[in-house]
């Protein structure tokens, strides 16, 4: 391993000499200069992985010499030596992205510390996350097996994700694929888990149902609506927990998380099953028998999720909720940019419900666009791309204006995504759907130990097209396949995000409630 290579600026190195020597003894590598003119052209000859520089020196002075390195070479570490103490002096050179600022008399074990945070910091970082993920691997894998209930099925994929983001950090590729065969078994498990209960949950038997599509307004968002504030209730198509902890420290610049929490998806988990539940606070054949004016069936024309404004108007009046409440759905950059140009109208609603559809446009991009694919390429690119599109939309706008004016906020979704790469093959006639995470119709032909296979549509309250009509949905990371064309079908869709089937990704998905700091 190369040196780390440093220079020092300052006009009084000669009394830095016991300092000098005592790095070069610890393994770096250090060159001098007494004056910052000298300095700025050895740095441009040479290649330095860190600059210790003087603030009070004759000629041009240690901040002067900071903004010439600055423009030249923006991104190399600065810290800044000084013996003044004050406020104002600190600011102006923190304001001038320095690394870090030292005052002086400096001692060895405060440069050493100052080193290793700018110049070793990823790698201790690495290596102490990687060891501490080693050291829950085993209590991980001991829950998993165990008989969990849905509460601790919540906090052990939490778990999953929060160490899948920490060990992003880490250049430690084994770790990370001990982690992907961790959650690749927890997801085994979680399917089991979620087949085995779900007609339980449905039917509220068994005193372990967790909150739901079709309860999750009932149950979190009535309780909150108590506050004078207006409330923003904003669902974003398919925000998985990992994305919204992605963008949480940008929301978080201006809300205080009061909570953040899991729900259950029903299945299929696809817009116009769960969302439907969400708004509506029914199953999907209580809403097609209750409101069939409100139900399109799949094989219909147009929009699946038209009514969901008829639908939340007749969940209130059922709950005997007299609130006033706009809804507005989004699809487009253009209508995000009206939404935020009206904000000032809806402040006088008590609730103000928001569908915006960006995350779910981004996973069927990546399926159909080359680019995205190449820009989206795993799961902490996927994260990436929605952090970027988040900071730059009219949504984090509308996030801000909310803020100043003192606004409540909840964020959840409809269902998650889950990248797939495992095909099943099915096979059906010409009315069957097209979705790759669930099937169904009357002559469907599948190896029954590959798919959960519900052959009583009503026992999970899903409508029937015919008398014959079952139901498969794909488990964990696979898709359906058609044997017909079947490799150029597998090759077009593998490492695609995908919903509508049961995995934790798509199954276990956000709600979170937000106040104004």
């Amino acid at each position: 391993m190369n040196k780390l290579k440093i220079l020092w600026v300052d006009d009084e190195i000669e009394l830095l000499k016991p300092h000098i020597l005592f790095l070069k003894e610890k393994g770096y590598e250090v060159k001098t200069s007494n004056n910052g003119i000298e300095g700025i052209e050895i740095i441009n000859s040479e290649n330095f992985d860190i600059v210790f520089l003087d603030e009070n020196m004759p000629g041009i002075s240690g901040l002067e010499t900071l903004s010439s390195i600055k423009t030249s070479h923006p991104n190399l570490p600065i810290v800044m030596i000084t013996k003044n103490e004050e406020e104002f002096a600190m600011e102006e050179a923190i304001g001038s992205s320095i690394a870090d600022y030292l005052i002086k008399p400096v001692n060895p074990n405060q440069i050493i510390l100052c080193l290793k945070k700018n110049l070793e910091n990823k790698r201790i970082v690495s290596e102490k996350t990687a060891h501490a993920y080693q050291q829950d691997f085993r209590n991980i894998g001991i829950t998993i097996s165990s008989r969990m209930t849905t509460k601790e099925w919540m906090e052990i994929y939490k778990k999953l994700v929060y160490w899948e983001l920490e060990l992003e950090k880490s250049n430690d590729s084994g770790i990370n694929e001990v982690l992907k065969m961790q959650k690749a078994e927890a997801n085994v498990t979680f399917s089991k888990f979620y087949e085995n209960n779900y007609i339980d949950w449905l039917n509220n038997k068994g005193g372990d149902t967790p909150i739901m599509s079709h309860t999750v307004i009932k149950e979190k968002l009535f309780p909150i609506l108590n506050d004078d504030k207006p409330t923003f209730f904003i669902l974003i198509d398919n925000l998985r927990w990992d994305q919204w902890k992605t963008i949480q420290p940008v929301i978080e610049e201006s809300f205080r998380v009061i909570n953040d929490d899991l729900f259950y998806s029903i299945i299929p988990t696809a817009t116009q099953y769960a969302r439907n539940a969400i708004f509506s606070g029914l199953l999907p054949t209580e809403i097609e028998r209750k409101y069939p004016k409100y139900w399109v069936e799949e094989a219909e024309e147009g929009t699946k999720n038209q009514y969901e404004e008829e639908l939340f108007a007749e969940l209130l009046k059922r709950y005997g909720k007299d609130i006033k409440f706009s809804y507005n759905k989004i699809l487009n950059l253009n209508a995000g940019k009206k939404l935020l140009d009206s904000m000032s109208n809806l402040m006088n609603n008590k609730l103000n419900v928001i569908v915006y559809n960006f995350v779910d446009m981004l996973s069927h991009a990546r399926t159909e666009m080359e680019v995205i694919r190449e820009l989206a390429e795993d799961e902490s690119a996927y994260r990436s791309i929605t952090l970027s599109w988040f900071k730059h939309s009219p949504l984090h706008e509308i996030f801000k204006f909310i803020a100043e004016k003192k606004g409540n906020i909840v964020i959840t979704t409809d269902h998650g995504s889950v990248k797939v790469t495992n095909p099943v093959k099915v096979l059906g006639d010409k009315n069957t759907n097209t979705n790759l995470r669930y099937k169904f119709g009357k002559a469907l032909d599948y190896n029954k130990k590959e798919v959960f296979e519900v052959r009583n549509p009503d026992d999970i309250f899903l409508p029937k097209i015919n008398v014959s009509t079952s139901y498969v949905f794909c488990r964990e990371n696979d898709f359906f396949a058609y044997p017909n064309n079947y490799n150029y079908y597998v090759n077009y869709y593998r490492n695609t995000f995908q919903h509508g089937g049961v995995s934790m990704e798509e199954i276990m998905i956000p709600f979170v409630y937000l106040k104004t700091k």
